[in-house]
């Protein structure tokens, strides 16, 4: 990826401009990429991250395909945002794909077939390395640990941090028995962010470990944790407890698949955060039609404040059950299904699971979200730009 090469430059990005304080967030408008797109021969897709270079003006977005379609990888790309448009069809000419990366597994191979599932990264340009996540799995006769790892710049590896035991799958692949522990499938860590200062990781499960809470549901919140990494010794520190809340809307039939948690988040500073929680429900009727299928779209996209201020450290409790916890704070700032295209219609969110700042826009901030389309022909890859006024 030789244009990688400029991002050594970055500068840290300031992020103490959003804070706590009342911020309002404005919706600038979206660009919307069809599932199928090639890049380099490849269809791209399964974009779970996000993170912007103020020195090269692109963005970095790992793909979370588990090397099904293709070898494990990272894009960089650029995003003209004076393209993006309030409109359910704003077309796709503001995105342009630059680069593609193969990531290496620990022995500096590509990885194999369903032995990873990329879902955050973020740059640290000062150190010249990226840091990524892979959420591992709990399934019957395959339990794969979550990981928080560095890469290069061109993918080989640069190890990674040591991830608590008690975030290891083990016992049944449901997690729901006596003596389970560690993650449940697929609700790991999505999410990688770097405090401003540059000296610590922070990392999420999607919700609860096994040994602490059951998953959300419906009327039904989920303990999850926050876990954060020195980034100058490597070592695991403070760990907080994070209220996820429950599942937005019912599925259209009892029993059918649902799900809420945390697919990303930002450090604003060395205790606050912006999250986002992303609410699925099977059949739901939600608001918003989506521009690429006509149809109705079951993810309901929330932003939180996150305040760690206060919270109980639970580094190295392998179990927070019965104990007394004070969880980080958190506070709704946007609820995606509340933005107006121009003509007075809802804004239709596909699967948003990346968040970045991005550059200024008539002197505002800006607030730059992706989409995982799942490599579903009724799905898209959709970028959402927001202000922060």
């Amino acid at each position: 990826m030789k244009s990688l090469s400029k991002l050594a430059a970055l500068a840290a990005f300031s992020l103490l401009g959003l804070s706590a304080s009342a911020q309002t967030l404005s919706y600038l408008g979206q660009q919307i990429v069809p599932t199928g797109t090639p890049f380099q021969g490849i269809a791209v897709g399964g974009l779970s991250s996000l993170d912007f270079s103020a020195a090269t003006g692109h963005y970095l977005a790992i793909s979370d395909d588990r090397s099904d379609i293709a070898p494990a990888r990272f894009y960089e790309l650029a995003l003209d945002l004076s393209r993006f448009r309030r409109t359910a069809t704003p077309g796709s000419e503001g995105v342009r794909f630059i680069a593609m990366t193969t990531m290496q597994d620990l022995d500096g191979h590509p990885f194999g077939r369903n032995r990873v599932d990329p879902e955050g990264l973020r740059l640290d340009a000062r150190r010249r390395l990226i840091y990524w996540c892979n959420e591992g799995q709990r399934k019957n006769g395959d339990m794969q640990n979550p990981t928080v790892r560095r890469m290069q710049l061109d993918g080989s590896p640069a190890g990674e941090f040591p991830v608590p035991s008690y975030y290891f799958p083990v016992g049944s692949a449901g997690g729901l028995a006596a003596g389970d522990m560690g993650v449940y499938n697929n609700l790991a860590f999505e999410s990688i962010a770097l405090t401003p200062d540059g000296r610590t990781l922070w990392t999420m499960t999607e919700n609860a470990l096994a040994q602490d809470d059951l998953p959300t549901a419906v009327g039904r919140t989920s303990r999850a944790r926050l876990l954060s990494f020195d980034l100058d010794t490597g070592r695991a520190g403070a760990e907080y407890v994070y209220d996820v809340g429950p599942v937005a809307f019912a599925p259209a039939r009892a029993g059918d698949f649902a799900t809420n948690g945390v697919a990303d988040m930002l450090a604003l500073s060395d205790h606050e955060f912006i999250a986002i929680e992303r609410s699925y429900a099977v059949g739901a009727t939600t608001p918003g039609v989506a521009a690429a299928t006509g149809k109705p779209t079951s993810n309901t996209i929330r932003l939180y404040l996150i305040d760690t201020t206060g919270a109980t450290n639970v580094a190295g409790w392998p179990s927070i059950k019965g104990r007394d916890v004070v969880p980080a704070r958190r506070r709704l700032l946007l609820d995606l299904s509340t933005l107006k295209n121009d003509d007075g219609s809802t804004l239709a969110v596909d699967n948003l699971e990346g968040i970045t700042f991005g550059p200024s826009v008539n002197g505002k901030r800006t607030l730059v979200l992706v989409s995982d389309n799942n490599f579903n022909p009724e799905q898209f890859t959709q970028f959402v730009a927001l202000t922060v006024d």
